[in-house]
């Protein structure tokens, strides 16, 4: 009689560290909510007092987060609880995960240091990996667009891996403010929005979609997993890596910047990097890593490379 596999869709862990162990304890998805409560928290605030054009309302939000806004407003979420609804849905989603692994809900406060630690350490690797792709290649100027509006304007030699679109808070917009309002996004507001691509597209292109790719590769077109594991990896990295140059919002196709060959591979390389560690160290060490990556690199282009 075939064994019955018990993690056939698991997406984490790739390994089992001993119980009770640094490894074992941070990689519950109980550690993930609360060492990335005061992300969210963080990145909610930041867009609501520091990431907003005064004259027209306008927040730069990362698109990952805007899908989950539509995904529940369709769901059912009144406008009056739809800013806070993605917050929400990931704790939601991890309690879920708590739940279903059956793992203990035990917490050690001494934990939240080295993990943040161990965030900072593995980001290393991808700020050492986009300044040795950059060294190839000129540094581009980019100006990120949607509908027409600027959103962004920046020059950089390190890429970040975040995806931003404009949110109005009026039916309409003046154009003249939101050109002013958007020539050179501030390092705080970029930090920001580098904060809230590594919680929601850790959820969307992680946790989701690479579950998603497993179904389809591994029920639907009867893969082993092996390969249903590497196709569900690669595929996510591109769509991740694509995600940053063209997004679908409202209905239609708009796109965020030039495309870069340098840039597509390197986010390419760091979707992967981040599905790896995923399923090694659980969602939110791979969220804080993320996050942390993309500080490093607002930082270093502030310091260094932005003129």
């Amino acid at each position: 009689m075939k064994k019955k596999d018990n993690n056939k869709y698991s997406t984490s862990q790739l390994f089992n560290f001993a119980q009770g162990s640094y490894f074992e304890r941070t990689s519950r998805p109980i550690y993930a909510i609360i060492f990335l409560l005061p992300f969210i928290i963080f990145y909610e605030l930041g867009t609501i007092f520091i990431n907003t054009d005064a004259l027209n309302q306008i927040q730069v939000r990362v698109v990952a987060f805007v899908w989950l806004q539509h995904f529940l407003e369709y769901l059912g979420f009144g406008s009056k609880l739809i800013w806070m609804a993605p917050a929400l849905a990931v704790i939601l989603i991890l309690l879920g995960l708590q739940l279903t692994s059956r793992k203990k809900w035990q917490f050690f406060p001494r934990d939240i240091g080295p993990m943040s630690v161990e965030c900072t350490l593995l980001a290393i690797p991808l700020i050492v990996l986009s300044l040795f792709l950059s060294t190839s290649a000129e540094p581009s100027r980019d100006v990120d667009r949607f509908d027409n509006n600027t959103i962004q304007v920046h020059s950089e030699t390190i890429p970040n891996c975040s995806s931003v679109a404009t949110v109005s808070l009026y039916a309409e917009t003046n154009n003249d403010a939101s050109d002013s309002g958007f020539k050179k996004s501030s390092l705080l507001t970029n930090m920001v929005t580098g904060i809230g691509a590594g919680i929601y597209e850790e959820l969307v292109f992680r946790l989701v979609l690479i579950c998603l790719l497993m179904i389809f590769f591994q029920d639907l077109l009867r893969l082993n997993h092996r390969n249903s594991v590497i196709l569900a990896v690669l595929v996510s990295a591109a769509l991740f890596s694509a995600h940053h140059h063209i997004i679908f919002l409202n209905g239609r196709f708009g796109q965020t910047a030039a495309f870069n060959w340098t840039e597509f591979s390197f986010r390419t390389l760091a979707g992967i990097y981040f599905a790896v560690l995923f399923a090694i160290r659980g969602f939110g060490i791979t969220a804080g890593t993320h996050a942390f990556y993309d500080i490093i690199a607002t930082a270093t282009n502030a310091m260094f490379f932005e003129q």
